[in-house]
Parts: C-alpha cells; structure tokens; sequence
C-alpha cells in the first residue's frame, strides 16, 4: 500500500488531471471562441456583422445602415467551409484538442492508480504522469496556434460571413478571442500544476530515503562492527 503522503499527493495530481480533462470538454462543447466584427458594404448599403462562433457551431448578427437586415443565423462551421486550406486546419485543431482530451484522461488514470498502489518505476509511474501532461499542454498549445494561424492569416471569420451573406464585399475586421479560447491557458496550467506536484513528491521521497540512509553513513566505524 502507498504511504499516505503518496496518497496525498497522487490524488492532488488526479484532481488537477481531472481539472483539465472537465476544461477541455468545456472547451469543445461551448462557441465562444472568437468573436469577429465585420464591416462591409454592398449594392445597397454598409453594415456591420457580428459572428461568433467555436469549434463546431456559430451565431451572425447583421446590422445595416439603411434598409432591411436579415435576421439572425445559426451556423456549423464546417458544414459551411468549403474543401479548403481553412477546412483542413480548423479539422487538425479538434483533433488535436481531442488528442489533448484523452492524454488528461490517460493523465488522470495514471495519478488516481498511484494513489492506490505501488507501480514499480516503469512507465506506470511518475514518468508516465509526465508524459501525459507533457503530451496534453502540447496538443492543446498547438490547437490554440492552429486556430490563431486560421483566424487570422487564413480569414477564416470573413470566409464564413461570406458563405452566409454571399452579396457582402467585406472592408475590414477586427477579432475578439473569448473565454472559451483563453481556457486553453487553464489546461496548460494545471497540466503544469500536475507534473510539480509530482515533482515534490519525487523529491521529498528522495530526501526521506536519504535521511534514512544518514545514521547508517555517519555512523562511528566501531558501532558498525560492533
């Protein structure tokens, strides 16, 4: 059986495991990714667009200076992209958001088994935890790049807004990242959170067997042969 410290300290890195894991699904299950204002013209008037959308799903508002707006649009976003270069790095960012899902999950099995038992030291053990959170603060990182890269240098908001308003001839835009974006920071963080608590508890594991190894080291040479 583990000591109790170990306990402790495994079942802390299970919760922050946990933590990232109910994040993530946050992440993908919420569409408050980005939110992007659009202005734009038209034969009949100028108007703004406010499009706000996520992984998966979207909302569009239009607002014209003159004449008769259309109403409000529910949207899928791959639904409405086209076999494109955006298509293809909005599907690589899911999946590695979904890669960074399942190594928290593997994360959390990892810590809740050490809790209860004594792996030898072999890839069940701390170096695994390592792995998983190394492997889950990367992909997620990368899915926070990939989108950036997509939004911002592939205009994906103007592509979208003009699949849905196809008579728009867009000026300018102007990008807004959400909370469901900046969540990602969170499961980088407790992914880190999670190595450093195992980190001290290696270490004061160290530190107890050295402290054990003291009197035996130290010890006047009589006594030992005695």
């Amino acid at each position: 059986m583990p000591t109790t410290q170990k306990t402790l300290m495994f079942l802390s890195g299970f919760l922050t495991s946990l933590g990232s894991v109910v994040v993530i699904c946050s992440i993908l299950g919420t569409q408050a990714w980005i939110s992007s204002l659009i202005f734009f013209r038209n034969t009949f008037s100028n108007g703004t667009i406010v499009i706000t959308y996520g992984l998966f799903r979207g909302t569009s508002t239009q607002d014209l200076d003159e004449g008769l707006q259309e109403l409000d649009k529910n949207f899928e976003v791959l639904g409405i992209l086209s076999n494109s270069s955006q298509k293809s790095l909005h599907l690589v960012a899911i999946l590695f958001l979904i890669l960074s899902l399942a190594a928290s999950v593997l994360s959390s099995v990892f810590t809740f088994y050490n809790s209860i038992s004594n792996p030898y030291q072999t890839f069940l053990g701390p170096m695994g935890v390592y792995t998983w959170n190394g492997l889950s603060a990367s992909f997620v990182f990368l899915t926070m790049v990939l989108f950036v890269g997509n939004a911002e240098s592939n205009r994906l908001s103007e592509n979208l807004s003009q699949k849905l308003y196809p008579d728009i001839i867009t000026e300018r835009t102007t990008n807004t990242y959400k909370y469901s974006f900046w969540l990602i920071l969170l499961v980088i963080l407790l992914n880190i959170v999670t190595v450093v608590i195992i980190v001290f508890y290696q270490k004061a594991r160290y530190q107890q067997k050295k402290q054990q190894r003291k009197p035996v080291e130290y010890a006047p040479r009589d006594g030992i042969l005695f």
